[in-house]
This record gives structure tokens, C-alpha cells and sequence, in this order.
């Protein structure tokens, strides 16, 4: 259906858009959509009555496949004029969901009822429109309120995300910073551990002094300097200087801060730099101890100052040291008392014609050098001569006063005579009432010069060995006693042997043969093999040379658990026979080289001690500075 509207007026331009409101609301046209092709076409018109000439509004309805039906208004110059050619046409379309009708859309009426009419009708869709448009607007407030809203909700979603985000930022940076302490606190207490046991490794205070500067430089000190107060006063070399804050730290007993700067160090007291080297910070801290200071330990820092920490730990550090340092004071002064009640308790060996005597004592490589070992060699008042090796249980200070008890007991024992082992029984006796709790074992060999016969006897003690002139060996096993003080009668008996001259016996303790991996038999069997591969002119010319030949391969290993005693007794002269084999004896294959020499030498004897340690000096480990000396 097509409708066509020549406009050349004003009147003309009206009817036309009357004609076409009417035709869109005809055909259903939604009121909206309307309005806004009325109004367009209006533009439109008034544009071209403006141009002037005669003009065209051409209204065709169509129905397309894929819209439906639709109203397609074209306005174009009146096509028999020349201007037409020149100018496209201006087109619009609407939807009509209606189905156009042959009545609709007829013509206007050009009289002013008519246009009034139509003005009329064109307020009322403009009414709807003004009212669809205060719904529109309404709904558009309501909805910038909520955008509003929304927008507030969103400021501050991202202000509480920014708040969070730095909070969460604050909380890894603190989580970096107290692991990064947590790292540093885990290797100063690794550090401190690790240098305490190197500190208290050791029991000699000088060696842990010198230890001190090894653990600190480079890692929390630049140098390090140890006072200790009874290097001081040696007499020996002129007082070393020292800074008047380690002066201090001496005489208050606590750690001092000696530089241009406050410290501001937990515990420590800040003082002015030192009057010697005032560019350089001090940290003196005092060795202390239950009485006083040992002395002081004077640090530099590695850098500008000390973190309050690593001094802290620093601190704690000195204070074991101290710890250290005392303890092996103690250790050696109690090592010196005991070096010396062990000289005193070990006597020299007699003179005795026709009989050599040599003795070697080794304590143990542990702990104090004193023990219960103890070997001895006395003359009885008919001529005769008691040696006699012997061990009490234990280790230490009380084992060394039993020994020395038995000691004196039997040597007073034998003042009323007496063969060993009426002896031996004697101090069984003596022990099992004196200190019912602690045993011994003993060796007894009794010679006389007027007899060849050889008489001895053991209680619980490693059997005698005798050499041979002509280099075989005899392990003396004859049933021995039971040890010393345990809880039985027992009447230890004697034994005999004739040995010839040029034959030596050996006494000992089971430190010397007895290893925990193998046990005893091993070890006196290396004994006897030593003792074998001696010649007879070495045992008459140096038999404390061959003590110590007979020492050094059955004592190879670096630490001995036991002390050790050896003594040999050589009888001198020549031309005499072969000693028999005494009842109980048992006879080891002589050694390959064994030779059967005149038999030579002294009868002059001493008693060693071997492993006694020197006196410690006591030397400063190093001079600092003088600002004050105390």
C-alpha cells in the first residue's frame, strides 16, 4: 500500500504529517515510535519548505521475511523538477506490528477544525511521550541513586582492599624481618654451641685462650685480646698496658663500652673512647667466676658498631669461656698436687749387688695423672729383698691414698719378715677390715743373696714372666690368690723358681697387657715375645733402656684407659745353668736370635716416672694498650 503527498506549503507539510501520524497509529504503531517519526518528518519538511520548491512524501508499507511488517516514509523533490536529480531523498522506517488496511491513511482536511484536530492529537502522543520519558527519567535517577551507591560501595571496597593490601604488604615485610632475626638468632645459639664445645674440649686454659680469637675473628670481632689477671703478676716481664675501660671492667665486674658513640648495649656501660686509639670502639667484658673476674676479654667490632644482640650473645660467650678457663685451672693446679703425691709416693729402687732393678709407671691418659698402681722394692732385716707390684681398684685421688696405705702396711709387714705370700695374706687382711668396699691385687718376689731360689706369690694380679739366659720365656702361672679385701678367708701360698744368672723377671699390672677388644692372654704373650728379643747386653747395661724397649710396642695406642707398670729385676752373673721350669710354670718357644751373652753392668738404680706433664707458665696472651694499669 502506497500513500503520496505532493508539499509545496506550509498546509501542505501539516496535512502531509497529519496524514502519516494517523497512518502509523493505524498500524500500530507504538506511541514512542510514533512521536519520534512524526517529529522527524517535521524536521524534515521545515527544511524543505526552507529550501523551497515542490517536494514529494511518499508513505509504502511492506512486510519483510525476517522484520515483519514495516512503514517506510521517503521525502524527495517532486521528481519533474531539475533539482531532484541533485538531491537524494531522505528516508525513514518504523515497525508495524499491524497488517496494513486499504482505509487507512486517507486525506486531511485543509480547514483549521482539521489541523486543530490533529495538532490536538500530535499533544496527546506528545503527552505520552513527556510521560514515558518522566518514567524514564525517573527510573534513570533511580538508577544513577544505585549506580551512586554502587560506586560508594565500590570507593570503598578499594579503599578496604588498598587498607588490606597494605596491611598484608606490612605483615610479609614483618613475617621477612622476624625471619630474618629468627636466621640470625638461630646461628649466634648455633655459634655459641658450637664454641662452647670447642672451649670446654680442652683442659688446658692457655690452649683455650689461645682458641678465643680463632672462634671470634673475623665473624663478631676484628681482634681480640685476653687479659687474664695472673699473667699480670708473673714477675717475669714488664706489665702490659691496657684500656682504662678494661680497667674498669676488672674492678666493677661488668661489660664496658669504650667509644665516641653511646653503645646503647643491653647490660653494658658506655665510657669515652679510649686515650691509646679513641677511633676504635671497645667491648671489655670480664671472665667472671663464683669468687672474681679471672680477668677480662677486650673485643673490637668487625664493622662501625655491635648489633645489641651479637653483644648479648658475646656476653654469654665470655661467660663460658670463663666457665672453661676456671675448670681447667682447677684441673691443672689438682693435676700438679697429684703429679707431685705420685713422685712422692713412688720411691727410688735400692742398690743391691748382684741385682738390677728398673721400674717404668705411665698413668692413665684420662683424667688426673694418679692412680692406684704402685710397684716397690725394700730389703727385709735378714738380707733378703721384697719387689713388689701392685693395682687397687679405681682411679683418682682415693685409689692413689689406698695404695699408699697398702704400701706402708707392707712394708711394715715385712719389718717382722715373712714370705710373700704370708705377706700378701697379711694385706688381705688388712684391706678386707680397712675398706671392706675397695680391692687390690699384688705380685710378690722375694731374692736373697745368700739363696738362688726365687720365692713368689700373687693375689688376683697378672702372672710374673721370666727371661731366661738363653732368651726363652716363662710365663709364671701358678695358681694365684683371689684379689686382695673381697669377703673370704684365703691363705695365699707361696711358689719357688731357681733362676740362673743373666735371667730377668718382670712384674706388672694389667694396664700394660690387658686390652678391652682382646682381653689379657694376647697381651702378655707380646709381653713375653718384647721381653724374648732382648739380649743379655742390653739387660746388663741399660735395663732402664730395655724397660722402655719392652714399652713402646705394647703401648702403641694413642690413649690408655689404665695406668701402666713394669718392673724388671735382672739377676747379674755368669756361668750359671739354666733355670728349670718351676711347677706351674709355662714355658713360651724362644725367640728367633736369642743369645745367651756374659752378663755386664751397674747395680745402680732409679725410679721413672714417664707422661708427667710440665709446669704450665703462665704467660699473657698478648699486650694491649695502656690507658691505666691495676
Amino acid at each position: 500500500m502506497t500513500h503520496t503527498w505532493q508539499i509545496s506549503t506550509v498546509t501542505d507539510a501539516a496535512r502531509a504529517r497529519i496524514a502519516t501520524a494517523r497512518l502509523a497509529a493505524a498500524l500500530g504503531v507504538p506511541t514512542l515510535e510514533r512521536t519520534r517519526l512524526a517529529a522527524s518528518l517535521s524536521a524534515h519538511l521545515r527544511q524543505c519548505l526552507t529550501k523551497g520548491g515542490s517536494w514529494r512524501l511518499t508513505l509504502e508499507t511492506s512486510r519483510s521475511p525476517a522484520e515483519g511488517n514495516e512503514l517506510h516514509a521517503v521525502v524527495a523533490r517532486a521528481p519533474d523538477t531539475r533539482a531532484a536529480r541533485e538531491e537524494p531523498p531522505w528516508r525513514v522506517t518504523v515497525a508495524c506490528p499491524e497488517t496494513p488496511r486499504p482505509s487507512d491513511g486517507g486525506e486531511v482536511a485543509a480547514d483549521a477544525a482539521a489541523l486543530a484536530e490533529a495538532l490536538l492529537g500530535a499533544d496527546e502522543d506528545t503527552a505520552l511521550v513527556l510521560d514515558r520519558l518522566a518514567e524514564q527519567e525517573e527510573l534513570v535517577a533511580a538508577h544513577r541513586e544505585e549506580l551512586d551507591q554502587t560506586n560508594q560501595g565500590v570507593l570503598a571496597l578499594h579503599a578496604e582492599l588498598d587498607a588490606a593490601g597494605r596491611a598484608q604488604q606490612e605483615a610479609f615485610a614483618a613475617e621477612r624481618e622476624a625471619r630474618t632475626e629468627a636466621e640470625k638468632a638461630r646461628r649466634r645459639l648455633t655459634f655459641l654451641a658450637d664454641a662452647s664445645a670447642v672451649l670446654t674440649a680442652s683442659l688446658n686454659h692457655e690452649e683455650i685462650v689461645r682458641r678465643l680469637p680463632d672462634l671470634l675473628v673475623p665473624g663478631y670481632a676484628r681482634d681480640v685480646d685476653v687479659w687474664l689477671f695472673e699473667d699480670s703478676g708473673d714477675g717475669r716481664a714488664e706489665p702490659a698496658a691496657r684500656p682504662a675501660a678494661a680497667v674498669r671492667a676488672a674492678r666493677t665486674g661488668r661489660p664496658q663500652y669504650a667509644a665516641d658513640h653511646p653503645g646503647r648495649l643491653p647490660g653494658v656501660d658506655d665510657q669515652p673512647p679510649s686515650a691509646l686509639d679513641p677511633g676504635r670502639p671497645l667491648l671489655c667484658v670480664p671472665l667472671p667466676t663464683r669468687r672474681a673476674p679471672l680477668g677480662v676479654l677486650t673485643l673490637s667490632p668487625p664493622g662501625e658498631r655491635w648489633d645489641p644482640d651479637d653483644a648479648v650473645m658475646l656476653i654469654e660467650l665470655t661467660r663460658r669461656a670463663s666457665i672453661a678457663i676456671d675448670n681447667a685451672q682447677r684441673f691443672e693446679h689438682n693435676r700438679d698436687i697429684a703429679e707431685t703425691l705420685q713422685r712422692a709416693l713412688l720411691t727410688e729402687l735400692p742398690d743391691t749387688p748382684g741385682l738390677g732393678l728398673a721400674a717404668r709407671y705411665l698413668p692413665a691418659t684420662h683424667g688426673l695423672n694418679i692412680g692406684g698402681d704402685w710397684y716397690d722394692a725394700f730389703r727385709q732385716p735378714d738380707g733378703g729383698l721384697i719387689t713388689v707390684v701392685g693395682d687397687v681398684t679405681g682411679h683418682g685421688l682415693r685409689a692413689a691414698v689406698m695404695m699408699s696405705q697398702l704400701r706402708t702396711a707392707l712394708r711394715a709387714y715385712a719389718v717382722d719378715g715373712g714370705s710373700p705370700g704370708r705377706l700378701l695374706t697379711r694385706l688381705h687382711e688388712f684391706l678386707h677390715h680397712l675398706q671392706p668396699d675397695l680391692y687390690a691385687t699384688a705380685v710378690i718376689a722375694r731374692f736373697h743373696p745368700d739363696d738362688p731360689t726365687l720365692t713368689w706369690a700373687a693375689a688376683g694380679h697378672p702372672p710374673p714372666v721370666l727371661r731366661l739366659p738363653d732368651g726363652r720365656v716363662e710365663i709364671l702361672d701358678a695358681k694365684p690368690g683371689a684379689m686382695l679385701g673381697i669377703p673370704l678367708k684365703q691363705e695365699i701360698a707361696d711358689h719357688t723358681v731357681r733362676p740362673a744368672p743373666g735371667s730377668t723377671l718382670a712384674l706388672y699390672t694389667d694396664g700394660l697387657v690387658e686390652r678391652r677388644a682382646r682381653g689379657i692372654d694376647p697381651g702378655i704373650a707380646r709381653l713375653a715375645e718384647a721381653l724374648g728379643r732382648l739380649s743379655p747386653a742390653e739387660l746388663d747395661t741399660d735395663l732402664y733402656g730395655a724397660a722402655d724397649r719392652i714399652l713402646r710396642p705394647l703401648l702403641s695406642d694413642s690413649e690408655r684407659d689404665d695406668d701402666v707398670c713394669l718392673l724388671l729385676c735382672h739377676l747379674r752373673g755368669r756361668g750359671r745353668p739354666p733355670a728349670r721350669v718351676a711347677a706351674g710354670a709355662t714355658p713360651l718357644p724362644r725367640p728367633a736370635g736369642g743369645i745367651a751373652v756374659p752378663a755386664m753392668g751397674s747395680g745402680r738404680c732409679e725410679a721413672a716416672i714417664q707422661g708427667a706433664g710440665e709446669r704450665r707458665s703462665r704467660q699473657s696472651p698478648g699486650a694491649a694498650e695502656r690507658d691505666e694499669t691495676p
